[in-house]
């Protein structure tokens, strides 16, 4: 979705920036973190005034950002802009804490900058928290298919590092059990 993004904003006043939230990162991942690594995104484009970029430094240093400060500065970045698309992929890998900060703080943006759209992945557990800060979004729904974790497996497999960690028959019985364990779920 991104690289289709990118494509269509490309010479447009049309900015796209994603982030990933991975579990193994969560203590690093706060709420500051997280928009100001949009922010710096954001603030790598052409364009953007001289006083905000200088802003943008200066919170980052300190402590790691504060959060009032990033949000101040990321509501005058996006507003002026044609359209923003902002992805943050695998939300509910986020602690709950930075979660509802990030929510809250992209609900803010949302709210000066009628033109930014937010893209938010995550499992189904977290549907409610998102629904309290973005009443009218839309859900859309993903569940991969058999052929989907087939294909999947087939690209991780085949790019196994260690060809000889597994024989034929191993490989049949991960192509078999996974696709049917993940589809009973």
């Amino acid at each position: 979705m991104i690289d289709k993004l990118c494509d269509q904003a490309e010479g447009k006043d049309i900015a796209v920036v994603g982030f990933y939230c991975d579990f193994l990162a969560q203590q690093e991942q706060s709420t500051a973190s997280m928009l100001g690594a949009i922010l710096k995104q954001l603030a790598s484009r052409d364009g953007i005034p001289e006083h905000i970029r200088k802003a943008f430094w200066k919170a980052k240093k300190e402590f790691g950002g504060r959060l009032p400060d990033l949000v101040e500065i990321l509501k005058k970045v996006v507003k002026p802009l044609q359209r923003v698309f902002m992805c943050i992929d695998a939300l509910d890998e986020c602690t709950p804490k930075n979660r509802r900060g990030l929510l809250e703080s992209l609900r803010e943006i949302a709210r000066v900058s009628p033109n930014t759209r937010i893209f938010l992945t995550g499992r189904p557990h977290i549907d409610d928290e998102i629904m309290k800060c973005f009443s009218k979004a839309v859900r859309m729904p993903v569940i991969p298919t058999q052929d989907d974790i087939k294909s999947y497996l087939e690209m991780r497999l085949d790019g196994d590092t260690d060809p000889n960690a597994m024989d034929d028959e191993l490989r049949a019985e991960i192509m078999k059990i996974i696709p049917e364990k993940v589809s009973e779920m």
